[in-house]
C-alpha cells in the first residue's frame, strides 16, 4: 500500500509541528512537486517561490502562526505559504477571476497578516506588528521575510534604522538568492551561527552589557565593541550591525539540518532586532527555472517536464517592445538620450536599449525615488532622460516628481508602461491613478497612445519636448496590428485627431480604449445614431478647439479612459464648464474605471466589468440619446441586440444581475 503523501496530512501549519527534520524534508519535496504542477496551470511568479520552500516549511513548523506574525516582501514568493496555511484546495485558481491573488492578502486568509505586492514594505510593517504588540502587552513574534533585492529600496534602511533605535523583539529574514552580499556557505559559517545565535553567546554578550553598565557608558560601550569585534573577526561585521540589528549569518536557505537550529535559536532568544542572512537559490528543485531565473520568475501556462511556456500567437508586438524599438531609434540618432528603470529592465523593454546603448542604460535597483530625482539631475546637464517605470511604481515616487522635477520644469521623460488594467496581477498593479496624479502638476504634458503606431510618435515628441516634464502611458499587452511608421514624427503638443466622423454621438477616447470606441461607433451607426470618434492623444493640455467642436456638433459627448476618476473625463468636464459648453442641452458621460480597487481577473472581462468594453460604451450613447429606451447588450456571435436599459459594468462589478 502506497504511504500518504505528507502534504495530504497538512491543512493548517499545526498539522506539521509535529514532523521531525526527515519528515519536513520530504514535506519540502512535495511541496515544491505541488507549486510546480500548479503554476503549470494558472501561471504566476515561480522562481521565487521555488527559492523559499525549504524556508516557508522551517517558518511554519517553528512558529505558532497565525500567533506569530509572518509578512512576506511583495509576496510574489508567498504559493508555498499559501498551500501550506489551508489553501491547498483553491490553489489552481491562483491569478484567476474569483480565484486566489498572486500576491498575499488580509482579506484572503488571517495568515496573511499584511497585503503586499509592491516591494521593501516587509520590515515598516513588521515593526508596526511589534510596536503594537508591545503596547497591548501581548507575546509572540514578529517575523519579516525581505529579499536581497528588496533591500536596494531605502525604505527597508529607514525601517531598520527605526527598528534598531527602538530595540523592539523583530526577526528579520534576508532571503539572499542572488549571492549579491553572501560569502560562500558551507558547514563552517552554518556551525558559526548556529554558536553566534544561541543563548550562550547571547547571554554572555547582554550580561556583559549590564555589567559594564555599572562602570559608566564609555566602559559599556568599549568592552561591548570588543564582544562585538571578536565575533566580527569570524563572521564579518555588517552595515546590519551599525543599524541596530543583530546579525546571523549566512545560512544555507536549503539545507534544513542547518536552517532549523538557528530560526530555533532566534526564535528563543527573546531579545531586539535580529536579522537572519539565508542564501537561496531562485528556481530551486526545478531544472528549467534553474537554468534560467529571470525567465522563470514570472510565467504564463507551462509543460511541466519540459519548461515550455505555452505563449499564445500574435500578430502584433507588445507594446512594451514597440516603446523599446522606438527609444533604441531615436537614442542612435541622439546622444543626448538616457534610459533609466527601476529594476524591471526586461519588464519595460529596455534589456533592448541595453545591448545598443549600454553606456546609457541605468537600473537604479527598486528606487524609484532615487531613479526619478537622478533623471532630473541629467536633465540639468542638458542630457534626454527616459524614466520607463510602470505606473503603479512610479505612484512611489511622487514626492520627487512634484519638488525634483515638475517644480523645477525640468524635461524628464515618463513611459508609463501597465496602464490601465493588467489582468492577473490584479489591483496592486493596475495603473489606474497616474493621469490623475500627474495631472494636477503644472506644467506637465499628459499623452496615451491609442495604438502602437502613435506609442512611436509619442517617444519622438518626448524626445523633441524640452520645456518641462512629459509622460505617455501604454498598457499591458500586444497592439493592435496597425501599420507602424518606419521613424516617429514629434505631435503637435496638446492636438488630438478625428479618426471617424459622425453627426449624433462623440466618443472621445484617450488611449487604447480607442479600438473599443470605434467597435461601439459600427453598432451605434448600425442602429441610427451616427458617431464621431476622436483620439484625444493628449490629458493636458487639453485639444479645446477639438472639444469645443464636438461639443458643438453632436447630441452627446463620451470620454473613455483607462484610468481612474480625476483623470482625463474631469480634466474634460472643466474645459466644457470653462467655455460654458453645456448650456446648449449637451449630454455628457464620462466612462472610467470604477472608484474601487478592481479585483483580478482576464484583461477583456475586467474592462467589460468597469464598463470600458464596446458593449457598454455603445449602451451608455443610447442610454444619453435615448432615455428610458433601450440599450446596446452583447448577443454572442451575433452581435449586438436591445434590452432593458442597464450598466452591466457596474453591476457586474458589484454582483448584480444582468
Amino acid at each position: 500500500m502506497l504511504e500518504t503523501p505528507l502534504l495530504d496530512t497538512v491543512s493548517v501549519p499545526a498539522d506539521m509541528r509535529r514532523f521531525q527534520p526527515e519528515q519536513l524534508r520530504q514535506l519540502a519535496d512535495e511541496l515544491r512537486a505541488e507549486m510546480i504542477d500548479a503554476v503549470s496551470v494558472t501561471g504566476g511568479h515561480l522562481g521565487a517561490g521555488l527559492g523559499v520552500v525549504e524556508l516557508t516549511v522551517a517558518l511554519h513548523h517553528l512558529f505558532d502562526t497565525p500567533r506569530d506574525t509572518l509578512i512576506w516582501d511583495v509576496g510574489h514568493q508567498a504559493y508555498p505559504h499559501k498551500i501550506l496555511t489551508g489553501r491547498r484546495n483553491r490553489i489552481r485558481t491562483l491569478r484567476q477571476g474569483g480565484g486566489l491573488s498572486g500576491f498575499t492578502k488580509r482579506e484572503e486568509s488571517e495568515y496573511d497578516p499584511f497585503g503586499a505586492a509592491h516591494t521593501s514594505t516587509s520590515i515598516s510593517s513588521a515593526l508596526g506588528f511589534a510596536v503594537a504588540r508591545d503596547l497591548k502587552g501581548e507575546a509572540g513574534h514578529v517575523v519579516a521575510v525581505i529579499g536581497d533585492g528588496a533591500m536596494s529600496a531605502g525604505m527597508a534602511y529607514e525601517a531598520m534604522n527605526n527598528a534598531g533605535a527602538l530595540g523592539k523583539r523583530l526577526i528579520v529574514i534576508l532571503n539572499d538568492n542572488d549571492m549579491s552580499i553572501a560569502p560562500p556557505v558551507g558547514a563552517m559559517s552554518a556551525h558559526l551561527a548556529k554558536l553566534l545565535s544561541g543563548k550562550a553567546y547571547l547571554s554572555l554578550r547582554d550580561h556583559g552589557r549590564q555589567l559594564t553598565k555599572r562602570f559608566g557608558k564609555r566602559i559599556d560601550k568599549t568592552v561591548t565593541r570588543a564582544i562585538e569585534h571578536a565575533r566580527g573577526y569570524l563572521t564579518g561585521g555588517t552595515l546590519f550591525d551599525q543599524l541596530g540589528f543583530y546579525y546571523v549569518g549566512p545560512v544555507d536557505g536549503h539545507n534544513l539540518d542547518h536552517l532549523l537550529p538557528v530560526l530555533r535559536n532566534v526564535r528563543d532568544a527573546g531579545q531586539g532586532p535580529i536579522l537572519v542572512h539565508v542564501v537561496t537559490q531562485k528556481g530551486k528543485g526545478y531544472a528549467p527555472a534553474e537554468a534560467s531565473a529571470d525567465k522563470y520568475h514570472g510565467v504564463v501556462k507551462f509543460n511541466v517536464l519540459t519548461g515550455a511556456q505555452e505563449k499564445p500567437p500574435s500578430n502584433a508586438p507588445s507594446y512594451t517592445k514597440v516603446f523599446a524599438n522606438a527609444l533604441v531609434k531615436e537614442a542612435s540618432a541622439d546622444d543626448k538620450i538616457v534610459a533609466i528603470t527601476a529594476a524591471m529592465p526586461s519588464g519595460t523593454g529596455l534589456d533592448l536599449f541595453a545591448k545598443t546603448h549600454p553606456s546609457r542604460f541605468f537600473d537604479v535597483g527598486i528606487a524609484e525615488q532615487h531613479g526619478v530625482t537622478f533623471a532630473a539631475g541629467l536633465a540639468c546637464q542638458g542630457f534626454k532622460p527616459f524614466c520607463a517605470i510602470y505606473s503603479t511604481f512610479l505612484q512611489r515616487a511622487y514626492d520627487q516628481i512634484a519638488h525634483d522635477v515638475a517644480l523645477q520644469k525640468l524635461p524628464v521623460r515618463f513611459a508609463l508602461d501597465r496602464a490601465g488594467l493588467v489582468g492577473a496581477d490584479g489591483p496592486t498593479h493596475a495603473g489606474a491613478f497616474d493621469t490623475a496624479y500627474l495631472g494636477c502638476l503644472p506644467g506637465f504634458v499628459l499623452m496615451a497612445a491609442g495604438d502602437e503606431a502613435e506609442l512611436v510618435h509619442m517617444v519622438a515628441t518626448a524626445r523633441a519636448h524640452d520645456e518641462g516634464p512629459i509622460a505617455f502611458r501604454y498598457p499591458r499587452g500586444d497592439g493592435m496590428g496597425v501599420e507602424m511608421p518606419e521613424v516617429g514624427v514629434p505631435l503637435e503638443i496638446g492636438r488630438g485627431r478625428i479618426v471617424k466622423e459622425g453627426t449624433r454621438v462623440a466618443l472621445l477616447s484617450y488611449g487604447t480604449r480607442l479600438a473599443e470606441c470605434l467597435r461601439a461607433a459600427e453598432a451605434l451607426d448600425a442602429h441610427g445614431l451616427s458617431t464621431t470618434v476622436a483620439d484625444a492623444r493628449f490629458a493636458k493640455p487639453l485639444d479645446r478647439a477639438l472639444i469645443r467642436r464636438l461639443a458643438r456638433n453632436h447630441e452627446a459627448l463620451i470620454t473613455v479612459e483607462e484610468g481612474s476618476v480625476g483623470g482625463f473625463g474631469s480634466f474634460v468636464l472643466h474645459a466644457l464648464a470653462d467655455d460654458g459648453l453645456f448650456e446648449n442641452g449637451l449630454k455628457v458621460k464620462t466612462l472610467h474605471l470604477p472608484d474601487l480597487f478592481q479585483d483580478h481577473d482576464t484583461q477583456p472581462r475586467m474592462y467589460a466589468q468597469a464598463g470600458l468594453d464596446a458593449d457598454a460604451i455603445a449602451a451608455t450613447a443610447i442610454s444619453l440619446c435615448r432615455p428610458g429606451g433601450a440599450v446596446l447588450r452583447a448577443a454572442g456571435a451575433n452581435g449586438l441586440r436591445l434590452l432593458p436599459s442597464h450598466h452591466a459594468g457596474t453591476a457586474a462589478l458589484h454582483g448584480a444581475s444582468t
